[in-house]
Parts: structure tokens; C-alpha cells; sequence
């Protein structure tokens, strides 16, 4: 049996730092390998931390799950945010924007789907806390798509919405059904133009402009 008295001190981390890690932890884990495919210990470990220390951070694998979500929609709307900003006063680009850079982010190689979607996949509960947490997502964001149609000028405003949140939802998942590189990720772009274009009046687009 080794003396205690040589075993190194044990290494204390402290209580934010800890929460730091398994969230990063288990950002990079539940998106990779899936939030039901990834246990506690295996975030635990990832971290650095033992489970003793996660538990005492997070009370349970749904609230890491829960954790997870609201980090991916910060990101998510802080982008969504940036893209208009480039493009004030210019609804129509703001839209285009938008799918300009996720036609961007879906054909980079470590690209492993839209969060919100694999989510919904891997739990079959609707009434789970993470499916509504992702079915409010997508209503904001269709709400966001509606006022941005309407201000662009859309004849019919909630059609245009509604087509350009299903044409997003399609190209994530074609992000995962199609090899990497494959052309038809980047004819997102493409195809969000000819929709937002049929939508709205005969006027040149720099009208659409607010």
C-alpha cells in the first residue's frame, strides 16, 4: 500500500472553472456523438473533472442537456443578428444574408448537422423539455423570417416564411445525407434567391429596400 504522505495533493478545481469545462465538454460531445449516445461519465472524463464535481454543478444529464441548447441558440441568434447588421435597412439582402452564411457553414468538413434538428431526432417525446426548447426556437426564427418577408415586401408574407424555414431545414439535413462537398450544399444560396424573389412585387430589388 503507497504512504499518503507521498501521494500527489489531488488537484481541486474550482467551482466555475469546473462548470466551464463540462459545458465545453459537453458541447463538443452531445453535438459530435449525440446527447443520448453520451453518458455523464464520459462528459465527467472529458472535462477533466470527476462526477461528483459535474453533479455538483449540474443536478442532472437533462439539465446539461438544457445547458446545451441555450449556448447553441445564443450562437445561433448571434449570428442570425450579425448577418442583418451587415445589410441594414435592406430586408431582402438581410434574408439572403442569412442563407448566404449557412450555405457557408454547412459545407465545412467538420460540419456535423444543425443542432436543434439532431436534438428533435434523438428524442421521440414531444412533451420533452428539449423538443419544446427547439420547437420555440423555430417559431422565433419563422417570426423573424415573417416580419423580414413583410418588410421586403412580400405578396404573401407568412408562404415566404414558411418555404425559406423548410428549405433551411432541408439543407441541414442534406448536410448529412450528401457527401462533403457536394454541389447541391451550395445551391442553398440559389434556390433561397429564386424563392425570396418570386415572393416579392416586380419592382427591382433595390426597391424592396427599407
Amino acid at each position: 500500500m503507497s504512504n499518503p504522505a507521498t501521494r500527489p495533493a489531488r488537484k481541486i478545481i474550482q467551482g466555475p472553472i469546473a462548470q466551464a469545462q463540462i459545458l465545453d465538454a459537453v458541447d463538443e460531445l452531445f453535438y459530435q456523438e449525440g446527447a443520448r449516445a453520451v453518458g455523464v461519465e464520459a462528459v465527467a472524463r472529458h472535462a477533466g473533472v470527476n462526477k461528483m464535481c459535474l453533479y455538483r454543478q449540474f443536478k442532472s444529464k437533462d439539465e446539461l442537456l438544457k445547458r446545451f441548447l441555450e449556448r447553441r441558440c445564443k450562437v445561433f441568434w448571434e449570428n442570425f443578428e450579425a448577418g442583418l447588421a451587415r445589410e441594414a435597412g435592406n430586408p431582402r439582402q438581410q434574408l439572403l444574408n442569412f442563407f448566404a452564411d449557412v450555405t457557408e457553414r454547412i459545407q465545412q468538413p467538420s460540419y456535423r448537422g444543425c443542432a436543434f434538428v439532431n436534438i428533435s431526432t434523438e428524442i421521440t417525446d414531444r412533451n420533452h423539455s428539449a423538443r419544446q426548447f427547439v420547437a420555440d426556437n423555430r417559431l422565433k426564427l419563422l417570426t423573424r423570417l415573417q416580419s423580414l418577408a413583410e418588410q421586403a415586401g412580400a405578396d404573401d408574407a407568412q408562404s415566404l416564411a414558411h418555404g425559406l424555414a423548410l428549405l433551411l431545414d432541408g439543407a441541414y439535413t442534406a448536410s448529412q445525407t450528401y457527401p462533403v462537398g457536394h454541389p447541391i450544399l451550395a445551391s442553398l444560396q440559389q434556390a433561397a434567391t429564386a424563392l425570396v424573389d418570386a415572393s416579392l412585387d416586380k419592382k427591382a430589388p433595390e426597391a424592396h429596400a427599407r
